[in-house]
């Protein structure tokens, strides 16, 4: 008809990237769990079991909520300091906030410290999430990254200060031990005290290399504290 324009429909060509860059794009945005309160890092830092202290490990745990989508929180790594050099003492169950806490799954973890510090809590392989949303790999799994830096007690208060059990207060990479806890609560018995999820050995240096060979990453437990 004369007098009107005619558009041409696009082709395959042209629409065929336009929806593979949509797709890339979607790829690279990373999933959002802006309700979540508790998670296990999916990476440790660069230099093993050194964080550069409490605040660097807390840090951490921030950067990677926000990534998350739930950085308006304030975050804590689940860590003691103890009470060397004249310092005093930090619980790690101290500075976490009251709870509840929950996963990125929307799963409760514990309802509050004392919840979180008896048998009840849920951590374990199926709800011990990275902020990501996926599963910590566990001794099941070829690589296992079960050991989780806490440096503390099993009622979450820092150990006696007569030998180093939190790598120089989080800020050795070498020689030194912290102690871990198994987020899937596993040993090699049964009866194993490494079924505990804060405490259930020295780890057998700080570094990076040292925390892989007992099957660590230097991960940490990271808590929403408002």
């Amino acid at each position: 008809m004369e007098g009107k324009k005619r558009f041409a429909l696009p082709t395959l060509a042209v629409l065929a990237p336009l929806a593979f860059a949509s797709e890339a794009m979607a790829q690279q945005q990373p999933p959002q769990f802006p309700d979540m309160s508790f998670f296990i890092t999916s990476a440790g830092g660069p230099k093993g079991a050194d964080y550069g202290g409490l605040s660097g490990a807390d840090a951490h745990c921030q950067a990677l909520a926000a990534k998350a989508g739930a950085g308006a929180k304030t975050w804590r790594a689940y860590l003691s300091a103890q009470a060397t050099g004249g310092a005093t003492a930090v619980n790690a169950r101290d500075r976490i906030g009251k709870g509840p806490w929950f996963n990125a799954a929307g799963t409760r973890i514990a309802t509050d410290v004392a919840d979180l510090h008896s048998a009840h809590n849920r951590i374990d392989t199926e709800n011990g999430l990275a902020e990501t949303g996926r599963r910590i790999p566990s001794r099941l799994f070829v690589v296992n990254q079960h050991d989780i830096l806490t440096g503390s007690l099993e009622d979450g208060t820092a150990p006696p200060a007569d030998k180093d059990m939190t790598c120089g207060n989080w800020t050795k990479s070498g020689e030194g031990t912290a102690m871990v806890g198994h987020h899937d609560r596993m040993g090699l018995r049964d009866d194993a005290p490494s079924k505990s999820w804060n405490a259930s050995h020295p780890s057998r240096g700080c570094s990076a290399d040292a925390l892989k060979s007992s099957g660590g990453a230097g991960l940490l437990y990271c808590f929403a504290a408002n």
